[in-house]
C-alpha cells in the first residue's frame, strides 16, 4: 500500500485505550459497525423509495452495501486500504433518519435554533456517543482517521456538520474514496429505481449524455430488448465510466501533489479523489434528470410530504411530553435539552417505526 494508506502503523488510533489486540484494528472497527444497532435499523429505512412499496427498491442499508462494494475497489485500484475504505462507507449513513432526506429535512428544521441537524454529524453522533454496546466507554470507540472521515464526508446533497474534526483539512485517501462512491452508487441506485417505478423510461433518458455513453453499445447488441432487460449491463457500463475517471483523475492529481504521508493528503488545498472535470459535468447532468424527474416527482413529493408529517407531529407530541421517550432518552433531557434527546429519538427510528408511533399517538 501507499506510505499515505491508513493502516495499524499510520492511525492515531482510538479515543479511549484499549488492550492490545493481534487484530487488524479496522477488521475490528468493522465488526464493531457490522454489528451495532444503528446499521441493523438501515434496512428498514428509505433510500428514495419508501421501503415497503416495492420489495426490489432500494432501501439504506442496501445502499451502504454498495457504496462499500465501490469504496473497496477504488481503494484497492488505487493502493490504499481497502478495508479502511469499506469501513467507512458502511458507518457512513448510520445517522440517517427514517424516510430519507425528508426526514432529514424535518429534523433539520425543527432544530434550526437548536443546534441543527445532519445526517453526517449525527453518524458522527451515532459512532462516538448513541451507540453504547461496551461498558467502559460510550459509542465504538472507532478509530480516528474512521472518526475524521465521518466527520469530513460530503457530497453535493450534504455538508460535513461542526466538529472539531471537521477542521478544514482534506480527508485520507479511504475517506475521501468513501465520499465519492457514496454518489457514484446513489446516481446508479436512484436511476435503476426510477427505471423500476416506471418513473421514467428511455425516450426520458435519451436525454442524458451520460446514459446515451453507456446505453448505445448495449442497444447495438441487444436491440429488441426491453428497457427493464438491458438496464443492468447499462449501468454497470455507466458505473465503470464513473470508476475508470476517478482512478485516473486520482493519479493525476496525485501524481501532481506527491503526498508521502496522511497528513500531507491532509494539508492539500483539494481533494484528491474526484471526478475529472469533463466526467463531472457529465455526472451533473445526470443528478439534474434526477433531481427534476424523480426527487420532484409528484408521487415522490407527496411520500415526502406524509413523512414530514409524521416526523413534525411526532416531534411536537414528544415535546409536549417528554414522558412519552423511552426511559434511557428522559435521562439525557436535563444534559442535553429536549430537542436534541428528541431527534436522537426520531433519528434512529426506521420508516415502518416512525409510522407504528405516529399510528398510535394519533
Amino acid at each position: 500500500m501507499k506510505p499515505y494508506a491508513v493502516t495499524d502503523a499510520t492511525t492515531r488510533g482510538r479515543e479511549y485505550p484499549e488492550p492490545a489486540s493481534p487484530a487488524d484494528p479496522f477488521d475490528i472497527d468493522y465488526h464493531r459497525v457490522l454489528h451495532c444497532t444503528a446499521f441493523r435499523r438501515l434496512k428498514y429505512k428509505t433510500q428514495v423509495f419508501v421501503t415497503g412499496e416495492h420489495d426490489h427498491f432500494r432501501t439504506r442499508l442496501t445502499h451502504t452495501l454498495a457504496v462499500a462494494e465501490v469504496a473497496r475497489r477504488l481503494c484497492t485500484a488505487l493502493a490504499v486500504n481497502p478495508a479502511a475504505g469499506e469501513l467507512i462507507a458502511l458507518a457512513h449513513d448510520l445517522g440517517h433518519a427514517p424516510f430519507g432526506h425528508a426526514g432529514e429535512a424535518a429534523l433539520a428544521e425543527l432544530l434550526a435554533d437548536h443546534g441543527g441537524f445532519e445526517h453526517n454529524a449525527q453518524s458522527l453522533r451515532v459512532v462516538e456517543y448513541l451507540e453504547h454496546p461496551y461498558p467502559a466507554y460510550r459509542g465504538l470507540n472507532l478509530g480516528y482517521e474512521i472518526r475524521e472521515s465521518l466527520a469530513k464526508h460530503c457530497t453535493i446533497y450534504d455538508r460535513p456538520g461542526a466538529h472539531p474534526l471537521a477542521d478544514g483539512s482534506q480527508a485520507p485517501l479511504e475517506g475521501q474514496i468513501a465520499n465519492l462512491a457514496d454518489r457514484i452508487a446513489y446516481d446508479g441506485h436512484d436511476l435503476e429505481d426510477a427505471i423500476g417505478a416506471g418513473l421514467v423510461d428511455e425516450h426520458d433518458l435519451s436525454a442524458v449524455r451520460l446514459w446515451r455513453m453507456a446505453a448505445d453499445p448495449v442497444r447495438c447488441e441487444y436491440p429488441e430488448h426491453p428497457l427493464p432487460a438491458v438496464r443492468r449491463p447499462i449501468l454497470d457500463r455507466l458505473e465503470e465510466f464513473l470508476l475508470a475517471d476517478v482512478v485516473a483523475e486520482a493519479r493525476r492529481r496525485l501524481a501532481v501533489a506527491r503526498p508521502a504521508t496522511i497528513d500531507d493528503l491532509r494539508s492539500c488545498p483539494s481533494p484528491m479523489v474526484d471526478l475529472s472535470e469533463e466526467m463531472a459535468l457529465l455526472a451533473g447532468e445526470l443528478e439534474t434528470f434526477l433531481r427534476e424527474r424523480v426527487y420532484r416527482h409528484s408521487r415522490l413529493e407527496e411520500m415526502d410530504r406524509q413523512a414530514r408529517d409524521m416526523i413534525i407531529a411526532l416531534y411536537n407530541v414528544y415535546l409536549d411530553d417528554t414522558s412519552r421517550l423511552p426511559e434511557r432518552y428522559q435521562r439525557r433531557i436535563a444534559e442535553q435539552g429536549p430537542p436534541r434527546v428528541i431527534a436522537d429519538y426520531l433519528a434512529g427510528m426506521t420508516d415502518r417505526f416512525c409510522e407504528q408511533q405516529y399510528a398510535k399517538l394519533h
